[in-house]
C-alpha cells in the first residue's frame, strides 16, 4: 500500500511541475506587456526595463522558474502587481469560499445520486423510469438558468436567502449557511443528474453477474446483496465519478461566483487573467494543481481500499 501512495504521490509531483512550467513559460512572454501596463501609455524603455529588473523577469526564464519555485516551495507565491499583497493568502482565503460551497454541494450530490441510482437499478420498472426522469430535469435545466430563478423565487419574492454575497463561517454560521443555500441547490441539482445516472449503470451491471445470482440461491436477503456486495464493487467507478464531479463543480465556479457576486476562487483567477496579475494567476494555477492532485490521490487511495486490484495499477 505505501508503494501504491508513493507512485501517485511521484505522478502528482511530476503533474504540478509540469504544468506550473508550461503556465510560467507562456506567461513569460507578457512580462514586457504587464509592466508597460503597469507604468502606463507614457512609459519609456528605460523605465520597462528597471520594471523588469525589480521583478526579476529579466532573467532567463528557466532561472526565473527555479527561482519562483524554490520561494513557492517554502510558502512564498510572490506578491500581486497590482495590490502589492501576498499571493499565497490571498488565493487561500478566496480557495476558502469556493470550498464551502462545492464541498457541501458534492457531498449532498454523492448522498442522493447514491440513493437514487441504487433504488433506480433495484427495483426497474416504473421507479427507474421516475428516477431517470429526475436525473434528465438536471440535464435539461441550465445552471445558470436554474440560478436565476431560485434568486427570483427565494430571495426577491419570498426573501428567504441573500441574492448575493458571502458572509463567512467564523462571523456568523446562520448567515454563512443561507449564503451557500442557492450556490449548493444550483451545484447539487446538476450533480445528482451526472453521478446518479453512473450509479444506476454500474449497479444494474453488478446485478446481472453470476455471483449475485449465486448469492441469492443461498437464500442472503436482496438487501444484504446489494448494500454489502454489488454498491461495494460498483462503489470504485462511482468514486472515480464523484472526483471528476468535483472538478467539474470546481470549474463551474466562475459562473457561480459571478451570479450571486461570492469573492471566490473563480472570481479571482478570472479578473487576475484579464489583469496580467502574473504571480496571482502562478499562484492560482499551482493551488489548482495540488487540489488536483489531492482529490486524485484521495480517490485512488479509495479505490485501492474498495478494490485492491486496482493497487497493481
Amino acid at each position: 500500500m505505501l508503494l501504491y501512495i508513493a507512485k501517485r504521490i511521484s505522478v502528482g509531483v511530476i503533474l504540478a511541475l509540469l504544468v506550473t512550467l508550461i503556465v510560467f513559460l507562456m506567461l513569460s512572454t507578457s512580462f514586457v506587456d504587464v509592466a508597460r501596463t503597469i507604468l502606463g501609455q507614457s512609459a519609456t524603455p528605460e523605465n520597462v526595463q528597471g520594471v523588469l529588473a525589480a521583478r526579476g523577469w529579466d532573467q532567463p526564464v528557466l532561472a526565473q522558474y527555479v527561482t519562483w519555485l524554490t520561494h513557492a516551495l517554502q510558502g512564498d507565491f510572490g506578491t500581486s502587481v497590482y495590490t502589492s499583497l501576498p499571493v499565497g493568502p490571498s488565493v487561500v482565503q478566496r480557495l476558502t469560499v469556493t470550498l464551502s460551497i462545492i464541498v457541501p454541494a458534492l457531498l449532498i450530490t454523492a448522498v442522493l445520486a447514491t440513493l437514487l441510482g441504487v433504488w433506480s437499478a433495484a427495483r426497474g420498472g416504473i421507479v427507474d423510469r421516475i428516477a431517470q426522469g429526475i436525473s434528465l430535469v438536471g440535464y435539461l435545466i441550465p445552471g445558470l438558468l436554474l440560478a436565476i430563478g431560485l434568486v427570483v423565487i427565494f430571495a426577491v419574492q419570498l426573501k428567504w436567502l441573500p441574492a448575493t454575497g458571502f458572509t463567512p463561517l467564523t462571523e456568523d454560521p446562520g448567515a454563512w449557511l443561507r449564503s451557500i443555500t442557492i450556490p449548493v441547490i444550483v451545484l447539487t441539482i446538476g450533480g445528482v443528474a451526472n453521478m446518479a445516472a453512473q450509479v444506476r449503470g454500474r449497479m444494474i451491471d453488478e446485478l446481472r453477474k453470476d455471483y449475485v445470482r449465486t448469492l441469492r440461491t443461498r437464500g442472503i436477503p436482496t438487501n444484504t446483496i446489494i448494500l454489502k456486495h454489488a454498491l461495494r464493487n460498483a462503489g470504485s467507478p462511482a468514486l472515480t465519478v464523484m472526483s471528476l464531479e468535483f472538478l467539474q463543480m470546481f470549474g463551474a465556479a466562475l459562473i457561480i461566483e459571478n451570479v450571486f457576486a461570492l469573492p471566490g476562487y473563480g472570481s479571482f483567477a478570472f479578473n487576475a487573467s484579464l489583469q496580467g496579475d502574473i504571480p496571482v494567476v502562478l499562484g492560482i494555477t499551482a493551488f489548482g494543481v495540488m487540489l488536483v492532485i489531492v482529490v486524485n490521490l484521495a480517490t485512488d487511495l479509495a479505490n485501492g481500499w474498495l478494490n485492491p486490484k486496482a493497487r497493481v495499477r
